[in-house]
């Protein structure tokens, strides 16, 4: 009986020691809108400079953390001014001071933008966004949608693709 009742206690410790789940550093969150979907990590600034420094000009992001982003059009609209059909791609960006580029990838399940180079010639389009300066601070990186537009917010910078369905 002490013997059950010590590996009963062990048993006990151990799960609620291991069995707990750790909360990601950069939380993977989902929005959506009436057509469209986006599912991304959301880094935190964490007091550091992030484009120019974290994320460098002139390189390809996975617009995020971890997983690529994956954005989902429930129809085909058109991004940017540019046509594109109804599906799920990632979506890279590529930020500059004063101009992004956004690209969307047919290639998904892509971890980071480590392998972008080898799927490149898999994108569907790319258009160029100003880059705004904002005097806001936005701790987490936030993708919001609204019926005619993506916004990408981190840190002091924000970009705004205009969608239409």
């Amino acid at each position: 009986m002490k013997k059950f009742l010590l590996f009963a206690s062990l048993a006990v410790v151990m799960t609620s020691c291991f069995g707990q789940e750790k909360k990601p550093a950069s939380p993977r969150e989902t929005v959506s809108s009436a057509d469209v979907s986006v599912s991304y990590g959301r880094p935190s600034k964490k007091g550091r400079v992030i484009f120019g420094e974290l994320e460098k000009f002139g390189k390809v992001w996975r617009t995020g953390a971890n997983e690529a982003t994956e954005i989902t059009f429930k129809k085909d609209g058109m991004f940017g001014g540019k046509a594109v059909k109804a599906g799920t791609y990632t979506l890279f960006t590529v930020p500059e001071k004063g101009e992004w580029t956004v690209i969307l990838n047919s290639e998904l399940k892509q971890w980071g933008a480590y392998n972008y180079d080898k799927i490149k010639d898999k994108n569907v389009l790319e258009v160029k966004v100003p880059a705004q300066t904002t005097t806001d601070v936005t701790e987490q990186l936030t993708i919001t949608l609204s019926s005619s537009s993506m916004t990408i917010a981190w840190d002091q910078t924000k970009v705004e693709v205009q969608l239409q369905f």
